[in-house]
């Protein structure tokens, strides 16, 4: 199963916040186990660097993008990519961007406060705190969220 992970499960993660780190723990060890395959959208990155660099400093969040990277693959945006998100007049242009870039991959695991903000997506919108309840489904290649 392929999946992109939003900017903010990446954060989750890296500086260890207390309400969504459980969940987004357990993605990290999905994509590093090989159960799913995890990818972040290109143009978080540098958001990813910036935010982790205030509480981790550069030197800091070099090493944790280093690390998320040796794992997640980065999911290319083109300027098709930016031309849709702004088609789609999103009041958060980040989460248009992540929308269009998840379309690819068909399943995005966000944050609860994403899902309630976005439209109704063609593809699963998966909770970082859910993420377990596919597990069985993952382990035996059955799931409705496996790409062909």
């Amino acid at each position: 199963m392929k999946v992109l992970v939003d900017t903010n499960v990446v954060l989750n993660k890296l500086l260890r916040q207390a309400d969504f780190y459980a969940g987004s723990n357990t993605i990290f060890v999905l994509v590093e186990t090989g159960y799913i395959t995890g990818y972040v959208s290109a143009s978080a990155i540098t958001d990813i660097f910036y935010i982790a660099g205030k509480s981790l400093g550069k030197a800091g969040a070099r090493d944790a993008l280093r690390k998320m990277l040796s794992i997640f693959h980065p999911a290319t945006v083109t300027g098709d990519d930016i031309y849709k998100a702004l088609d789609l007049e999103w009041n958060d242009f980040e989460d248009s961007v992540q929308f269009v870039v998840g379309e690819v991959f068909r399943s995005i695991i966000s944050l609860p406060a994403i899902l309630k903000t976005s439209p109704a997506a063609p593809f699963p919108q998966l909770r970082p705190n859910n993420i377990s309840r596919l597990l069985p489904i993952v382990t035996n290649s059955m799931s409705a969220f496996l790409i062909p």
